[in-house]
């Protein structure tokens, strides 16, 4: 796949961080100097580690986009995903999947976590991720995994699908930009009609078929803590009823996007499991002798944090996903990167819009940025009239297949 860019086939045009009123204006600048803010306080950092986030909130709210220093040990990787092209300008005239990713980036070093010492691998965001894996809610979660296993089974399977799907609701990111009380009510919206309520786009029985004999499955995660936990659910329900011969789970190779899952965040997540008892235990002793086994595999390729999206991705991640007889890809920045990050007509058909993927692939995703295609035209109609911000609110979700 050679398209390096954003720009790629003039199909539909590229969402830019700029345009005044826009959801990614909002997300360059608000929600990024808030979460500037939320790391500051998150770790007693030292006076150079604070100087340099004031810094970069100097560069994101009135400078120019600035490189990564020579030294940097990712600069070369940097450079050939457009860094010299997207520096030098203000941090709005870049498209925003670019421009996202690399304030994370630059983020990270901020606060020494590539850097050699004793800040060197030291998550900005697990405090949050940790939080939330000791809440309520995510006990409440997790003894419902008790009901859900009494099931007959075809229920039992919707609800681990549903609960998956929805679960990227916790999203910490997308917390943080919510202002009164608006994160509960998106949450709240699939069980206001009962399960299901707000699936705009229901491929599901798709899924199903392509995994009726799948001999290898890749998983691509999304968001650690919460979201991690049904996820891992869903992962153990299909090693374990041999849906699937073998699960490669995809992670990010290191922090981004506040909540993205790593190897530690799975951990942290199978060690909750294990300690919940009941059958959400029971999940985590599976999990922890499937990767013993190697019917678990992960991976945390470098690309998984670029800037791209799938179209632009590398000849080994390709082959990685050619081999599986299905790719799952959970949550809102995978799909973006999937479909390319356009604005694409919502009636686009998906298949189109996805523009080629190494393997059959399915998208679990609550729709929580502008991009989306694939629905059906009258369902597309109705909630444009709703206004644009249907497209952000998280009240609704898809699954979608293509390839």
């Amino acid at each position: 796949m050679a398209d390096t860019s954003l720009n790629g086939p003039d199909r539909a045009p590229v969402v830019m961080g700029g345009e005044p009123g826009s959801y990614a204006r909002s997300v360059l600048t608000e929600r990024h100097p808030a979460l500037i803010a939320k790391v500051r306080d998150a770790h007693p950092y030292t006076p150079a580690q604070r100087g340099r986030l004031d810094l970069l909130l100097e560069e994101i709210t009135s400078g120019n986009v600035q490189p990564l220093r020579p030294e940097a040990h990712d600069r070369a990787a940097w450079v050939s995903w457009g860094m010299d092209e997207h520096t030098g300008v203000p941090w709005t005239d870049l498209p925003f999947l670019w421009a996202e990713s690399y304030f994370y980036r630059r983020l990270l070093g901020a606060v020494g976590y590539f850097a050699p010492g004793p800040w060197q691998g030291v998550d900005p965001f697990e405090p949050s991720k940790s939080a939330e894996l000791r809440s309520e809610e995510a006990d409440d979660e997790l003894r419902a995994l008790d009901t859900v296993a009494g099931l007959p089974e075809e229920e039992r399977d919707r609800a681990l699908l549903l609960s998956s799907l929805w679960g990227n609701r916790a999203d910490l990111g997308f917390a943080l930009s919510q202002q009164g009380g608006t994160e509960t009510e998106a949450a709240g919206a699939a069980d206001a009609g009962g399960p299901g309520a707000g699936l705009i786009a229901d491929e599901s029985g798709r899924l199903w078929d392509l995994l009726g004999d799948a001999e290898r499955v890749c998983f691509v995660a999304d968001n650690a803590a919460r979201e991690l936990l049904p996820d891992l659910a869903l992962i153990d329900l299909l090693l374990s009823t041999r849906r699937a011969g073998s699960v490669v789970l995809h992670l990010k190779p290191h922090p981004y996007f506040v909540s993205d899952a790593t190897m530690a965040d799975v951990l942290a997540a199978l060690g909750r499991l294990r300690r919940a008892g009941g059958e959400a235990a029971a999940c985590g002793e599976r999990l922890r002798e499937a990767l013993r086994t190697g019917a678990l595999i992960v991976r945390a390729h470098p690309f998984s944090c670029a800037p791209l999206p799938y179209s632009a991705m590398p000849e080994d991640l390709e082959a990685d996903f050619g081999a599986a007889s299905l790719t799952v890809l959970k949550g809102d920045l995978n799909y973006r990167r999937l479909v390319g990050d356009r604005w694409w007509d919502p009636a686009t058909p998906f298949a189109e819009a996805v523009g080629g993927f190494p393997s059959p692939v399915v998208a679990l995703r609550t729709v929580k940025s502008d991009t989306v295609a694939g629905l059906d035209p009258v369902v597309a109609a109705e909630l444009d009239a709703e206004g644009i911000g249907w497209r952000t609110s998280g009240r609704y979700a898809v699954v979608q297949s293509g390839g």
